[in-house]
Formats: structure tokens, C-alpha cells, sequence
């Protein structure tokens, strides 16, 4: 046990009485009829889609062909060479997913889980982990949510939110077996007002759960970090009893992650609520792990986390927390010593030193967040176009090369958006590395891709570069 750490917050341990528990099941109920257009069991299992390979057992969730899209190539194949057996490009749910991550606890690397607002940023996501022959975590905020929908869609009961999140989702589960990599199919913070872009979502996994036999999501978290202990304890239980008959994790939140991101402003908070006691953990994981055997979730509890990039030295992780609660509820459940019974999750990696992030995925981190870096990433992508271009991109007609030389192929939007993917992908390459996560899946070096549009079908001549995606253009 971690010396001074014993004495519990002044928080109640009790459980929410039985009438605070019907309350939110009540609040669930009626917001899933909210976003259900016709009444139906909520949990009708549909027809199971599977892709048959001889000698090889039936592989689930085989989104492209049902779209009408070919899925030839590593698209087809049921399994990897390095996974579980159940493990399968596109997006994983239920046994997949949980011998996804008990792969990654296992074999010791973390998964990076990056935000995304358009689909050029997923697209990049999905590039960056084919190249590092890795699984990825794609996962939306409300507000990145709202912005994939249009920020000019109206968002009265957070229903851009919800299209916006359900429209991402669809196009993950279209492009991501065309690259060929498991995909974790997420959404970050949701607080207690955000709970009604939560229930959209679930509802929309529960219609996906009915005619395809697995949820739209694989996971979802709710931040409750700022609700007393108990209630943030209870609803997350509430959610998951939900969640695990769809065959879906829960990720929740366990203490405060300072700083900045989305909104979400702890810039301001305790510092003692930045770290938290193993007890706190025990509570959680001893109340989650009774909904049954179904249920999946993971913890991100806070151990100095925060939000953004700040200078060297001025952000102090433990990760010694982490494996301080390990010990302690192995103790409890009467594991072994060394036992790990705890998936964790790391907020705000950005900017982290390496030391601890090697010290986290020792003491049973899975999952590391990563937004902050690969904003960055994005727009320094634009950034550098438009200076390399920039005698270009000052008018339509006339640059050095002559007063009436056309610039289209300069300002034509796709140039600086895929300098924008190239500059991301090569900071996730970072970041997998960082994570231990390089060459997991057994496929090998990516292929390069070809029929890709050069300068006669409008590519610039001096930046193919950016087109084949090998880097910055010089």
C-alpha cells in the first residue's frame, strides 16, 4: 500500500440508496425510448454476419462487403498472424476486443487512442497503424463529435452530437477493414450533462445490435471525476449493466485530469485530486466487476494526469499509484503477487515523459489518449505547405513560374489536407513506438499504394511526397 495514502477521501463509501438507483435507471430508460423510433426489444440479437475461409473459424463484423465495398487482400483476412484468433481488421467488439487488450497487458505495449474531427483525420489514424503494423483507438468528444456532424447543424439535446459520433463511427467501420488493422471504436469524456449524447449513442448501438448481432461502438467513457465518489461509482455501474448486453466495455474515469481539453476546463483543480488511492480503485473495480461475467471495463485513474502540453518538469506523474492499486486489489481477490487485475488507461499522454510512460504500461496501462500532439501534428502539416508553397497560394493566376500560370493545383484543398496526414502519421509513428506498439500484428511493411494521382491527374509535380505519403515534402 502506498505510504500515506489509507485514509480515504471525505467521500462516503456507501453505495447511491435504492431510490438515487432507480432515478437513473428511470433517466436511462427514458432517454433510450427518446432516440428508439419504434418499440422493440432492446436487445434482440439479429442476424450474425461472418466471412467463411477454409480451414479457418468464421470471422465476425465484415462491414465492407454489406456496404457494398470489396474487402479482397488484407481487408479478407479473418485473423493475424500475431493476434488472437478473434482479432480481425475492422472494428472489434466483445471477444475481440477483450482479448485485444488482454493481448496488449500481456505482451506489454499500449494502444494509442487519438481524436478525430474530420475523416482525413481518421483516415490518417488508420494509415499511421497500418504502417506501424499495430491496432488503434479511434474515439470522438462531443465536441469533435458535433464538428464530424457540421458546427452548423443545430445541437439542441446534443443530437449534432449524436449524428456526428454515429456518422464517424460508419465511417470507421467502412475504411478501417480496408486497411487492414483492428479498430477500437471509442468516445472520450462524458460528463453528467453529456449523458444524453451517451444514451443517442447507446441507442444507436442497441438498432446496430439488433440486424448485426455485435454495437455500432466498441466502448464508450463516462467522466463522472467531478461527481461525489459514490454517484460517479453508481451510474457507471448502471451504464455498464446496459452496455454489457451489447458486448461493449465501459471506460470510467477515477480522479481529475488537469488542464484543458474540449471544453473541459481543470485547469484550476485540488492537486490532491490528481491523484488517486488505490481503495478508490478496489471501490470501482469490486462494484464493476459485479454486474457479471459480460461485463468489460478499464480505469483511468488519475496519477498527476493533465490535459495539453506544458514545459519540462511541471507536470508530476506517479505512475507508482498504478502499480500500488494493483497490488492491493490482487490482495483483495487473493490473486498472486505480480498479478494485474486492472486495465488502465493514460490521459493526457501528450508531452509525457518517456520514462513514465514506460512505467505506466509496466504497471498495466493499455490505453494511452493522445489529442493535444497530433493537433499539433496536423496543423504544423499545413503549416509547412503553406510556407514551401506560399508564392503560390497568393492568387489564383500567376506565380514564379509566369504571370498567367494557373495555382490550382496548389490551393486545391487536398494538397495541404494531405500534407496535414502525412505530418500526423509521422508523429503517431512516435507515438506507437513510445508505446511499445511497433509490429504487433504480423503483417509487415505496408505496400505502397498505387494508382494514386499524380501531376496528370492534378497532383503537383514537386510534392509527390505528400502524395505517396513517405514524409514532408523537400
Amino acid at each position: 500500500m502506498v505510504p500515506g495514502c489509507s485514509n480515504a477521501r471525505d467521500r462516503t463509501a456507501a453505495t447511491l440508496s435504492t431510490t438515487m438507483r432507480s432515478v437513473i435507471a428511470l433517466s436511462l430508460a427514458a432517454s433510450a425510448m427518446a432516440f428508439t423510433s419504434t418499440a422493440r426489444p432492446n436487445f434482440r440479437a439479429g442476424p450474425i454476419r461472418a466471412r467463411k475461409t477454409a480451414g479457418v473459424a468464421p470471422r465476425m463484423g465484415v462491414a465492407s462487403e454489406e456496404m457494398g465495398i470489396p474487402c479482397e487482400d488484407e481487408c479478407a483476412l479473418p485473423s493475424y498472424p500475431n493476434m488472437p484468433a478473434s482479432v480481425h481488421p475492422g472494428v472489434v467488439t466483445g471477444q475481440a476486443l477483450k482479448d485485444l487488450l488482454q493481448h496488449a497487458q500481456d505482451n506489454g505495449y499500449a494502444i494509442p487512442a487519438v481524436n478525430c474531427v474530420t475523416s482525413s483525420s481518421i483516415n490518417a489514424c488508420l494509415e499511421a497503424a497500418r504502417q506501424n503494423d499495430a491496432p488503434i483507438i479511434i474515439q470522438f468528444s462531443s465536441g469533435g463529435a458535433q464538428f464530424y456532424a457540421g458546427k452548423g447543424l443545430d445541437n439542441t439535446d446534443f443530437k449534432a452530437a449524436i449524428a456526428g459520433a454515429v456518422s464517424g463511427a460508419y465511417h470507421v467501420r467502412a475504411m478501417a477493414e480496408q486497411y487492414g488493422v483492428p479498430v477500437i471504436l471509442h468516445t472520450d469524456h462524458c460528463g453528467k450533462k453529456l449523458l444524453p449524447w451517451m444514451d443517442g449513442m447507446l441507442a444507436a448501438s442497441e438498432t446496430y445490435y439488433a440486424a448485426h448481432g455485435e454495437p455500432l461502438f466498441s466502448s464508450h467513457m463516462l467522466d463522472l471525476s467531478e461527481e461525489p465518489l459514490e454517484e460517479n461509482i453508481e451510474t457507471c455501474k448502471v451504464y455498464l449493466e446496459r452496455m454489457a448486453k451489447l458486448d461493449m466495455l465501459l471506460e470510467m474515469e477515477l480522479g481529475i485530469t488537469g488542464g484543458e481539453e474540449d471544453g473541459v476546463n481543470n485547469e484550476d483543480v485540488a492537486p490532491e485530486d490528481l491523484y488517486t488511492k488505490p481503495e478508490e480503485v478496489w471501490q470501482v473495480y469490486e462494484a464493476l466487476a459485479s454486474v457479471g461475467p459480460q461485463a468489460m471495463f478499464t480505469v483511468a485513474a488519475a496519477f498527476g494526469n493533465v490535459h495539453g502540453v506544458y514545459s519540462p518538469g511541471n507536470v508530476k506523474l506517479d505512475p507508482e499509484i498504478l502499480g500500488n492499486s494493483q497490488t492491493y486489489i490482487a490482495e483483495k481477490l487473493g490473486q498472486p503477487v505480480g498479478s494485474a487485475p486492472v486495465q488502465f488507461v493514460f490521459h493526457g499522454g501528450s508531452g509525457s515523459d518517456i520514462k513514465d510512460i514506460k512505467r505506466a504500461i509496466e504497471c498495466g496501462v493499455i490505453k494511452m489518449n493522445i489529442d493535444t500532439d497530433t493537433q499539433w501534428s496536423y496543423w504544423s502539416g499545413i503549416r509547412e505547405f503553406e510556407a514551401k508553397f506560399r508564392p503560390y497560394l497568393q492568387t489564383q493566376i500567376g506565380n514564379p513560374d509566369g504571370p498567367e500560370k494557373p495555382n490550382k493545383k496548389y490551393y486545391d484543398p487536398r494538397e495541404s489536407i494531405r500534407a496535414a496526414e502525412v505530418s500526423t502519421e509521422k508523429r503517431l509513428a512516435q507515438c506507437f513506438a513510445d508505446l511499445n506498439a511497433v509490429n504487433i500484428l504480423g503483417l509487415g511493411d505496408m505496400k505502397p499504394p498505387s494508382n494514386v494521382a499524380g501531376p496528370r491527374r492534378g497532383g503537383l509535380p514537386n510534392a509527390g511526397a505528400y502524395q505517396a505519403g513517405a514524409g514532408v515534402a523537400v
